[in-house]
């Protein structure tokens, strides 16, 4: 199988717009970025690892190296007597190619 095969062709260009619901920016995903050249993003919790790199190279025009995924459990909250729960949520840690560069107004460097 040839690697050099366009991913973006593979799925519905109207899913892969809904894969990325945003991107995480905390000093967590700030250190990861300058240390590994990664972004993370939360993503649908159903998104597959080929669908999150399609969808950044389709969005950002970056070439992808690798996704690695976590699927994070909500936190339970008490609100006073009643207790909450928040989201479940799937992050996913796109790795970029050496010499990529995403900045998120959709343009790559």
């Amino acid at each position: 199988m040839s690697r050099n095969v366009n991913t973006s062709q593979k799925f519905a260009e109207g899913r892969l717009a809904t894969v990325l619901v945003e991107p995480i920016v905390s000093e967590k995903a700030t250190a990861v970025a300058e240390k590994h050249n990664q972004v993370l993003f939360k993503v649908l919790r159903d998104a597959t690892k080929p669908e999150i790199k399609a969808a950044v190279e389709l969005m950002f025009k970056v070439e992808v190296e690798s996704v690695q995924t976590i699927n994070q459990r909500g936190k339970e909250k008490r609100f006073g007597k009643s207790i909450g729960r928040r989201d479940h949520i799937k992050k996913a840690y796109v790795s970029l190619k050496k010499g990529q560069e995403l900045n998120f107004s959709g343009e790559a460097a």
